[in-house]
């Protein structure tokens, strides 16, 4: 059985209509002046206020993002030999290891269990990526599954110096350095409802949760982060934070 229909990149296009996916915190998004743009097939919010001061908040507060259009896929083996052996294959030789994140072949790779994972990566990289993740389950002896999980989780990218104090006032997960340092995974309870975190950087964390709950997510991490003078970013200010790095490395670019 095909479960290509769950693929927000199967969407076809027709004469009459263009399909667009809108991820679950758009509506507060706007609300809070998000400028949006149609980012493959996505529609992304791209900036609030002004480039300046989303920099600013970055270097200084806190930030926060809907990255819910990241691409995602679950994949589940029977085996954890042959879970080991599709990641070798489809992401360079990598090896998973439970509490960490993988950064290989420009996704995150996520062990949930030895026989499950979760693969994160830019929309655009996703159906080249299913499709090596589909050659290499062939060669694998027992049963595979490979699921197209983009809108089961929603996420949000929460970035600053003051970001692991806006993430403290709604969850009890422990994001000191000792205990999850950069490239550090950590399933647990994200504003009372079922989650993940990934430490991106030493003050970048992606933060995925249900779907359905995205709205609300978004409503606890600003009332946080608002109280700590934090503030919404768009994507094109996230963009400069390094990802998988020791240091968030804001690079100055031509828009500044």
């Amino acid at each position: 059985m095909s479960l290509e229909f769950l693929a927000p990149d199967a969407a076809v296009a027709s004469d009459r209509h263009t399909p667009l996916a809108r991820t679950p915190m758009e509506r507060a998004a706007r609300a809070a002046g998000a400028r949006f743009e149609v980012r493959d097939g996505w529609n992304v919010a791209v900036g609030y206020t002004s480039p300046e001061r989303e920099r600013e908040a970055i270097r200084e507060t806190a930030g926060w993002a809907d990255v819910s259009h990241l691409g995602k896929l679950e994949l589940h083996a029977t085996s954890p030999d042959d879970l080991a052996s599709i990641v070798a294959s489809a992401a360079d030789g990598a090896t998973l290891e439970l509490s960490t994140a993988t950064r290989a072949a420009d996704a995150w790779w996520l062990p949930l269990t030895a026989g499950r994972a979760l693969l994160v990566c830019e929309p655009a990289a996703l159906p080249g990526l299913r499709e090596r993740l589909e050659e290499a389950a062939d060669a694998a002896p027992g049963t595979v599954s490979i699921v197209d999980a983009t809108c089961k989780y929603a996420a949000l990218t929460l970035v600053g110096p003051l970001a692991r104090e806006v993430f403290a006032r709604f969850s009890a997960i422990d994001l000191r350095a000792q205990v999850t340092p950069v490239h550090g995974f950590r399933p647990g309870s994200v504003a009372r409802t079922p989650g993940m975190v990934v430490r991106e950087g030493e003050e970048r964390f992606l933060l995925l949760f249900g779907w359905a709950l995205g709205g609300y997510v978004w409503e606890t991490v600003a009332d946080a982060g608002q109280h700590l003078g934090g503030s919404p970013v768009g994507a094109d200010a996230l963009e400069e934070v390094a990802v998988g790095m020791g240091s968030p490395g804001l690079e100055e670019t031509s828009r500044a």
